[in-house]
C-alpha cells in the first residue's frame, strides 16, 4: 500500500473514485456532495491530493482547495473503498493531506465539513476544533459545492449558519491548550443527533 501525492499520472483513477463517492452516499444515507470525474481529474493534476495505491487498485483519496487568497484550506473527498475499509487507512490518509496542506500553506486555516463520525474524530486527533460555519470561509464558490447534497435545502433554509455537517477547523496561529481535551466519537455522536433532532424536525410541514 502507497499514500503518495497524486499527479496527472492517476488519472485513470478518477471515475472509480468518483464513482466510490458516489455509492458511499447512497450507503451511508448521509449527505456527501458528488463529485464528478472531470471534478476529480482537476484535483489529481494540481499537486494538491493524496492517492492510497495498492498494487494497481484504488485504495483511498483526499484532495485540498484552497479558499480566499490561501487564507482558507479545505481537505475534502476524503473516500476509501469498500475493499480497504476498516483497517485505518482512512485515518492514514487524513494524516497525509493534513501535512501536505501544512506544508504547501502553512500559514492557512485547515477546515472541513463533515457527518462521519470516525472524521470527525480523525480531526479532533490532528488539532482541528469544532467551530460555527462563520469561523470557516465566506467563499460562495465553496457553499456552492454543497448544491449536489441532499441537505442542501437546510444550508440554505438557515441562511447558510448550520445544517447536519459538523464545521471543524485547524488554526496554525492557536496553540491548543494542553488541558484541552480531545472530543471523543460519543461527543460528537451526542451533537450530531442534537443536531439532527432540531433540523430534520424544522424540516416538516
Amino acid at each position: 500500500m502507497k499514500i503518495v501525492v497524486a499527479d496527472a499520472s492517476h488519472i485513470k483513477f478518477a471515475a472509480v473514485i468518483s464513482q466510490t463517492i458516489t455509492e458511499s452516499a447512497k450507503v451511508r444515507g448521509t449527505g456527501i456532495a458528488k463529485r464528478t470525474p472531470e471534478y476529480i481529474i482537476q484535483r489529481l493534476k494540481n499537486g494538491n491530493a493524496v492517492i492510497a495505491i495498492d498494487g494497481d487498485s484504488f485504495a483511498g483519496f483526499c484532495y485540498i482547495e484552497v479558499w480566499g487568497h490561501q487564507k482558507y484550506v479545505a481537505n475534502s473527498g476524503l473516500i476509501v473503498h469498500p475493499d480497504y475499509r476498516n483497517q485505518g487507512l482512512a485515518k492514514q490518509i487524513k494524516k497525509a493531506i493534513f501535512e501536505l496542506s501544512r506544508k504547501k500553506f502553512p500559514e492557512a486555516k485547515i477546515f472541513g465539513i463533515t457527518t462521519g463520525l470516525a472524521v470527525m474524530k480523525i480531526n479532533s486527533e490532528l488539532g482541528y476544533r469544532p467551530v460555527t460555519y462563520s469561523e470557516l470561509t465566506d467563499d460562495p464558490q465553496f457553499w456552492k459545492g454543497c448544491q449536489t447534497c441532499k441537505n442542501f435545502d437546510i444550508l440554505t433554509r438557515t441562511n447558510r449558519n448550520m445544517c447536519l455537517c459538523t464545521g471543524m477547523l485547524y488554526d496554525p496561529n492557536q496553540t491548543p491548550s494542553k488541558a484541552e481535551p480531545k472530543l471523543d466519537k460519543k461527543s460528537f455522536e451526542r451533537l450530531k443527533n442534537l443536531k439532527q433532532t432540531l433540523l430534520l424536525k424544522k424540516k416538516k410541514p
